[in-house]
């Protein structure tokens, strides 16, 4: 990781400054529709918005502070945080996580889908107040797409203006929250967990209002998955200043509803009626730009999720670009575009965020989850004394399970659309993840010193025109005596390719975010190179850029000639051509598949017509790459009889036949 990097995660003014804007969105804009789901068609009762405002605060409590900001910011790789980076932190000892890992990632996804519609619907239905037949819907679709439009131009310039924003919004929060507290002081008295504990057991459906209550800590899990850009000091300060301006709203929201016990507000949002009437219109506006911030952090923390997951190879290849200077600043143009459908999609089918709360926070609840198995297994790998592993396992999965069953009767109506969601992300990572495995398994290897001298007869074989100087492979083979039998079959077989210089780059992904290291084996002097470049999965696999970079220090040292050999070009000291050989497996016609293989490896080269080509994701020279499809038999066919039929008029002699010829590799 770079000393910037470093640099930018110490405790600073301007890092808490940069941690209001970048980690504290999306659970920031919460206070604009928690309390309206809770009494939601409801008659205001002390019972209910005491037990409601308890809940808040203990949730609050548990799940944001002690869980993420005092535990799991604790569990980051070399400072970065978010679902991914915790499975590389333990998937050499226990692969299998990948199953939480893939479950708790798609549903963050779905979560960036369903992010965006809510917040600004909750923001502009603000203008109803004053405006009553104001039409949101239009004004919310131009907004949500605004937001998309400008993702292709990086966040540079705006992300400047996020921190002061948001400390402009939360002041506000605390401020509103405040003022109101005074007419009722009573509201404190929520502080009490016993009045959660009385709503959920003796309040009618009382447990089930936890579906709303969950709604005020569904951003925690961007405190994780942020804490790259931030640092995890920055964001344990400044959360100080959050949590206090968000309890502030929040009981300012109570001390309201206090005073309106025995009554039914069905088109009241607390949020709103705290606010003098004087200020409602800039209310407005600033909690607009406050549910933008929180949807661009969504959106750029899907970016993030999406480029891990290609990195560990459980999403196809797609293009990724890199619209500004700033680290972590990635645009991903196929992801931005299934974004914004899905979001286009929720605000026509719901219409009003009271409507979208049904499907939101089942996303997030599955993904805590899925962060807290994973954690468990960290700390087990860190020698976490065992009594602290039991009471993290005993407190937050029966904590969580309860959030999770209570969001779960919310599937009916509109649960079911991030279930839909999160399985249609979650069927791609499937399928891109085993059909990988099946690939790998059924790759056949063979041992690269059988074949040197053949190599080199070949290099120096003058009856053959050169096919290239150099001649560049990238193998999976993960030890230096090894290669793939169909990167040999290529060279000698397919077409015997004749070149000075044999190279062969391996790319290992790191569990580290930001390794950028390589090693090189002379395995034949000035015949045979490996190169392996060692990457973290954060980082962009140029990989010929670097290649060069390599190849430069490697003529520096003296370790290579790269001069033509050709004795015209090799006097005017002209550098030889370097060619990259691509070989593209396809599903051979010879496979007789049978049931779950069959269909997973279908799937799979259907999704990976639409990926990204292998010389376009590792930022290869397109003019300098052959690419060579290669049937991949996974199930060959059995062996069968084929009888031959002589015509009476023709006879052969077998005595004079020639010896047995294979035409076989």
């Amino acid at each position: 990781m770079s000393s910037n990097h470093h640099a930018s995660q110490r405790l600073s003014l301007a890092g808490l400054v940069v941690a209001l804007g970048i980690i504290y969105g999306d659970i920031g804009t919460s206070p604009l529709y928690v309390f309206k789901a809770i009494i939601n068609g409801k008659e205001i009762s002390e019972q209910l918005i005491l037990g409601g405002l308890s809940c808040i605060f203990w949730t609050i409590t548990l799940q944001t502070t002690v869980k993420y900001v005092g535990i799991v910011l604790n569990a980051d790789n070399n400072g970065e945080g978010g679902i991914f980076a915790l499975f590389a932190l333990v998937r050499r000892r226990k692969p299998y996580l990948i199953v939480p890992a893939i479950i708790g990632g798609c549903a963050l996804l779905a979560d960036g889908m369903i992010t965006p519609p809510i917040s600004v619907s909750s923001a502009v239905e603000g203008l109803t107040i004053r405006y009553p037949d104001l039409p949101t819907i239009p004004i919310v679709i131009a907004i949500i797409t605004g937001i998309f439009l400008l993702q292709r131009m990086g966040t540079s310039i705006v992300g400047k203006l996020f921190g002061p924003v948001m400390m402009v919004w939360f002041g506000m929060l605390g401020i509103l929250g405040f003022s109101a507290i005074g007419e009722n002081l009573s509201i404190f008295k929520a502080l009490n967990p016993v009045y959660a504990i009385e709503l959920l057991t003796e309040y009618p459906n009382g447990f089930w209002l936890l579906g709303a209550v969950f709604l005020c800590t569904t951003g925690a899990e961007a405190l994780y998955s942020d804490m790259g850009h931030c640092g995890k000091h920055n964001i344990r300060v400044s959360w100080i200043f959050v949590k206090s301006a968000l309890l502030l709203n929040y009981f300012g929201q109570g001390a309201w509803l206090l005073n309106h016990i025995g009554k039914e507000l069905p088109e009241t949002n607390p949020f709103y009626t705290i606010m003098p009437d004087w200020f409602l219109l800039p209310g407005v506006i600033i909690a607009t730009m406050a549910t933008i911030i929180a949807s661009q952090a969504m959106i750029s923390g899907s970016y993030t999720l999406v480029s891990e997951a290609i990195r560990l190879n459980v999403w196809p290849k797609v293009k990724i670009k890199f619209p500004s200077d700033l680290k972590g600043q990635i645009y991903v143009p196929s992801v931005n575009w299934i974004l914004w459908l899905g979001c286009i999609g929720i605000v026509l089918h719901f219409e009003e965020s009271s409507a979208m709360e049904a499907a939101y926070g089942l996303a997030i609840i599955i993904t805590m989850l899925m962060t807290t198995i994973l954690l468990v297994n960290y700390l087990q790998k860190m020698k976490t004394p065992k009594v602290f592993l039991a009471l993290l396992i005993l407190v937050y999965i029966p904590f969580e399970s309860s959030f999770l069953v209570a969001n779960i009767v919310k599937i009916p109506a509109g649960g079911w659309m991030t279930l839909l969601v999160s399985m249609s992300f979650m069927f791609v990572m499937w399928i891109w993840y085993k059909g990988r495995k099946i690939k790998n398994r059924l790759t056949e290897f063979v041992n690269l010193r059988d074949y040197l001298p053949l190599l080199h007869q070949l290099s120096v074989d003058d009856s053959l025109s050169k096919y290239s100087t150099h001649l560049v492979y990238l193998t999976s083979a993960d030890h230096l005596y090894e290669i793939e039998s169909k990167v040999m079959y290529s060279i000698l077989q397919k077409r015997p390719k004749r070149a000075d210089v044999y190279w062969f780059v391996h790319i290992h992904v790191d569990d580290q975010p930001y390794t950028m290291e390589y090693k090189v084996d002379h395995v034949t002097v000035n015949d045979v190179v490996r190169v392996e470049f060692r990457l973290g999965f954060r980082v962009e696999q140029k990989i010929n850029f670097y290649f060069r970079k390599v190849v430069e220090e490697l003529v520096k040292n003296g370790e290579v000639d790269v001069t033509s050999r050709y004795t015209s070009l090799r006097d005017q000291k002209i550098t030889g051509d370097f060619r990259f050989v691509v070989l593209k497996r396809h599903l051979s016609n010879d496979n007789v598949l049978q049931g779950l293989e069959r269909f997973i490896m279908q799937s799979y080269f259907t999704i990976d017509r639409f990926s990204l080509s292998e010389e376009n994701a590792f930022g290869l020279d397109t003019s300098s790459v052959t690419v060579e499809k290669v049937p991949l038999v996974i199930s060959p066919m059995k062996e069968f009889k084929l009888k031959r039929v002589y015509d009476h008029a023709y006879q052969f002699d077998v005595k004079s036949a020639p010896e047995e010829v294979s035409l076989c590799d």
